[in-house]
C-alpha cells in the first residue's frame, strides 16, 4: 500500500485492485478512475519533446483513456452485482463465400490482384491475417483471404509455398470456428496440415494438427481429436530441430486443447491431468523465452476446462486472477469475457454473464456474432426486466426477437 501511495507501483490485477476497495472501503469503480501512476512515465530529466515524443505521448495518453472504461466493465463483470447500459456497436458481418468459392472451385473464382504479389508481399499477408485475427477484425480478414491464399499458392520453392499456405489455411480455420461453420471448419484444417506436411516446418505442422483437432471435436469424435494433439505434442517435444522454448510453447497450446476436449467428453481426471501438463509446459517455455503469451493463453483453456467440467465456482475464481487488459489481443480479451459469461450464466448469475458479454463486446464487437453469445443472450431474455438494455444487446448478437 505504502508503494502504491508514494506512486511507485502500478496495481493492474484486478483481484489486488478489489482487495484495497475493500480495505479502503470505497468503490472499486472509483479505484479505476484515479489516474495511472507516475510508474509507468520516465523519472528521467525531461529533454525538449519533439514530434515523434509527442506522438508517442498521445497515443499513451489515447490508450489510457481506452483502458480505463473497459477496466471499469471488467471489474463489473466480475465483481458488481448491478447492471448499466451497454454500449452501442455497430454490426458487422462475417461472409465466408469467397474462401468457400476457393476451396470448392479454385482460383478461378479469386479476383485478380491489383498488384502482381511477390514473397514480400506474401509474406506481408501472413503478418495481416495474424493481426486481423487478433484485432478480431473477420469481415476483413473473411474478405482478404482468399486472395491471399491465392497467392500464396504460385510463389516459391513447394517447402515456402506449402509454409505459407499452411499458415494461411490455421488462420481461416480459426476465423471459420469464429463463424461456426463445421463444414468449412473441417476443409479448411485438412487443407492446412496438407499444406504444412508439405512445408516441412515442425510448428507449422503443430498448429494444423491442432486444427485438426478442433474440426474432428466440432464434429462429436472427442477421443479422436483428443488422442491428435496429444500424439502431435510428444512428436514435437521429441524433435530437436525445433528451439527448446518454441517446442514447449507449443507443447502447451497442444496439451490446453486436449484438456478442453477432454473436459467436453467429461473427462474429469485426464482434463486435469491435460491442463497440468499444458500449464508446466507453458511456465518452462517461459521461464526460457522471458515471454507470457504462452501461459496466457493456457489459462484461458483451463478457465474453459472448468466451465466444461460444470465447476462454474472454480473458474470465476481462476477469471479474478486474470487481468484482462494485460491479455495482448483483442480477440483474447473477447473470448476471456465470453467464458466469463459462460461461467456465470452456469452458476445462475445472470446479472455479472451480462456484464461479461458487455465487456466482451466492449473489447471485440463482431466476436457478440458467435453462435456461443446468441445462445446467452437468449437465456439472458427472459430477465429483460431486471437488466436494461439486454434486448438491443440480443438483437446485435443475431437473436430473432419476437
Amino acid at each position: 500500500m505504502s508503494l502504491v501511495e508514494r506512486d511507485m507501483q502500478q496495481v493492474k490485477d484486478l483481484t489486488l485492485l478489489q482487495r484495497f476497495a475493500d480495505v479502503l472501503e470505497v468503490g472499486l469503480a472509483e479505484l479505476i478512475a484515479l489516474p495511472q501512476p507516475a510508474a509507468d512515465r520516465p523519472r528521467s530529466r525531461p529533454r525538449k519533446p519533439t514530434s515523434a515524443t509527442l506522438t508517442s505521448t498521445s497515443a499513451a495518453e489515447e490508450d489510457d483513456v481506452r483502458r480505463r472504461p473497459f477496466m471499469a466493465l471488467a471489474a463489473a463483470a466480475l465483481f458488481a452485482p448491478a447492471v448499466g447500459e451497454p454500449a452501442a456497436h455497430a454490426e458487422a458481418t462475417t461472409s465466408l463465400g469467397g474462401l468457400e468459392d476457393l476451396l470448392l472451385y479454385g482460383t478461378d473464382r479469386v479476383p485478380s490482384p491489383r498488384r502482381e504479389p511477390t514473397s514480400a508481399t506474401v509474406a506481408a499477408s501472413l503478418v495481416a491475417s495474424r493481426r486481423e485475427f487478433k484485432a478480431a477484425r473477420y469481415d476483413i480478414l473473411a474478405e482478404a483471404l482468399p486472395g491471399r491464399i491465392a497467392a500464396a499458392q504460385l510463389l516459391g520453392t513447394s517447402e515456402e509455398r506449402g509454409r505459407n499456405v499452411a499458415q494461411l489455411y490455421n488462420v481461416a480455420v480459426r476465423l471459420c470456428i469464429k463463424a461456426g461453420d463445421n463444414n468449412l471448419v473441417a476443409i479448411t484444417a485438412d487443407r492446412a496440415l496438407t499444406s504444412a506436411r508439405a512445408g516441412g516446418d515442425p510448428l507449422v505442422v503443430a498448429e494444423a494438427q491442432r486444427m485438426v483437432s478442433s474440426a474432428w471435436r466440432r464434429q462429436g469424435s472427442l477421443a479422436r481429436a483428443t488422442d491428435i494433439v496429444v500424439v502431435a505434442a510428444e512428436e514435437l517435444l521429441a524433435d530437436t530441430s525445433v528451439p527448446e522454448a518454441s517446442r514447449l510453447a507449443t507443447r502447451g497450446a497442444l496439451y490446453a486443447t486436449a484438456a478442453y476436449t477432454a473436459a467436453k467428453s467429461g473427462d474429469r481426471s485426464y482434463a486435469h491431468a491435460l491442463i497440468r501438463e499444458a500449464v508446466d509446459s507453458a511456465a518452462a517455455s517461459g521461464r526460457i523465452s522471458g515471454l507470457v503469451e504462452g501461459a496466457q493463453g493456457v489459462a484461458l483453456h483451463e478457465l474453459s476446462v472448468h466451465y466444461e467440467l460444470g465447476d462454474a465456482g472454480r473458474a470465476i475464481e481462476l477469471a479474478r486472477t486474470i487481468d484482462p487488459t494485460s491479455l495482448p489481443t483483442a480477440e483474447r480479451q473477447a473470448r476471456f469475457f465470453i467464458d466469463v459469461a459462460r461461467a456465470f450464466d452456469q452458476w445462475g448469475k445472470p446479472e455479472q454473464c451480462f456484464k461479461a458479454l458487455m465487456a466482451a463486446e466492449e473489447a471485440a464487437p463482431q466476436e457478440v456474432r458467435r453462435g456461443a453469445v446468441r445462445d446467452l443472450a437468449s437465456g439472458l431474455l427472459r430477465h429483460d426486466r431486471k437488466l436494461p438494455g439486454v434486448r438491443d444487446f440480443a438483437a446485435r448478437a443475431g437473436v430473432q426477437i419476437i
